[in-house]
């Protein structure tokens, strides 16, 4: 089992930034990998960024590259998704997910394991 905890949404201006931290326990990242996810109100929910457990690949939806950045500190077990220049379609409640051993990591059935999600507002 692996027990995942989101921490760091809040509400920041059009323009900001967000440090988003997901904290594991239970299993290392070995074998895994962790995903962030976003849904919107009235929208399902979308891929946004992944990272292999060994931190080694990254893999981004093309709407957050350039502005969103993941990565993983395996002495912590915490994967992080650092958000720069929010726009407000940004704004979702934000997901961590754990695939094990999948390479289809831009889709949500593959991942096992869900934190409970932590909530990103962007005003204008």
């Amino acid at each position: 089992q692996v027990q995942l905890v989101e921490s760091g949404g809040g509400l920041v201006q059009a323009g900001g930034s967000l440090r988003l931290s997901c904290a594991a326990s239970g299993r290392t990242f070995s074998g895994y990998v962790m995903g962030w996810f976003r849904q919107a109100p009235g929208k399902e929910r979308e891929f946004v960024a992944a990272i292999s457990g060994g931190g080694g690949s990254t893999y981004y939806a093309d709407v957050v590259k350039a502005r969103f950045t993941i990565s993983i500190d395996t002495a912590k077990n915490t994967v992080y998704l650092q958000m720069n220049s929010l726009k407000r379609e940004d704004a979702a409640v934000y997901y961590c997910a754990a695939s094990y051993g999948s390479t289809r990591y831009r889709q949500l059935q593959e991942y096992e394991y869900w934190g409970q999600g932590t909530q990103v507002t962007v005003s204008s």
